[in-house]
Order: C-alpha cells, then sequence, then structure tokens
C-alpha cells in the first residue's frame, strides 16, 4: 500500500508499543502507542484510525471492550489483537464482536508487519 495508515497501539507493556512504533513507522505509517486502555479510549473517541492493535489482557479495560469501542463507532477501522492468553472462547467472542485478526505474544515484528499489511489490503478494498 503506497498511502501510510493511521495506527493506534494499545499494550499496558510499554515495550510492545516500544518495538512495534519504529518498526511500524518504517512502513511508513503513522502510530501513536499507549499503555493507558482509558486514555487510548479516549484518543479513539477524538480521532478515527485505520487499524487498532490492542493487547487483550489490561488492568480495568480488556481488549474485548476496546473492541466493542470502536466497533461502536466504526465499522471500517480493523482490529488486531495481540494476546498471550489466546483461548478458544476468548477467539470465538472476539470474532462475534469484529475482530480482524488475533496474533500470540510473544509474537515476531514480521508477523506484526503481515497482519498490518492484511488489514490494509482489505481496507484498500473496502474503499
Amino acid at each position: 500500500m503506497t498511502e501510510g495508515l493511521e495506527i493506534l497501539v494499545l499494550d499496558d507493556e510499554r515495550t510492545v508499543g516500544d518495538r512495534l512504533k519504529p518498526a511500524l513507522e518504517a512502513d511508513g505509517h503513522r502510530v501513536e502507542t499507549f499503555v493507558d486502555p482509558v486514555k487510548a479510549l479516549e484518543r479513539l473517541a477524538a480521532k478515527e484510525f485505520d487499524i487498532v492493535l490492542t493487547d487483550v489482557r489490561m488492568k480495568g479495560i480488556d481488549g474485548i471492550q476496546v473492541l466493542e469501542q470502536v466497533r461502536a463507532r466504526t465499522s471500517r477501522t480493523k482490529v488486531l489483537m495481540v494476546t498471550g492468553y489466546a483461548t478458544m472462547e476468548l477467539a470465538r467472542e472476539a470474532l462475534t464482536k469484529g475482530v480482524f485478526d488475533f496474533i500470540a505474544k510473544p509474537f515476531k515484528l514480521r508477523d506484526i508487519r503481515e497482519m498490518v499489511r492484511k488489514a490494509a489490503a482489505a481496507l484498500k478494498e473496502e474503499g
């Protein structure tokens, strides 16, 4: 994709955002990172992102709640979930609520980049 995407990364482990931001920016995307889910939801209320990449398990607000908030505002944004606690129940719930894709921790940067490429292709296809 020639045009960079607006990406929000939310993970309560700061190192995740610190790793992903430069890698995704090197691919031409504009990336905002958050460790606090409340602040991330405030930002999501103010701006529509192309992709939201969120951890599933965080204190207070979890990735499913983030997914629900994004879906309440738009069906266009692709939500990608990162989890160290993948279960069939979680996957089923996230899929019924409109998650685009999942990746398990620990992940490789190339796997995240591939997920973002797939989401970008889906966005382009949808127009």
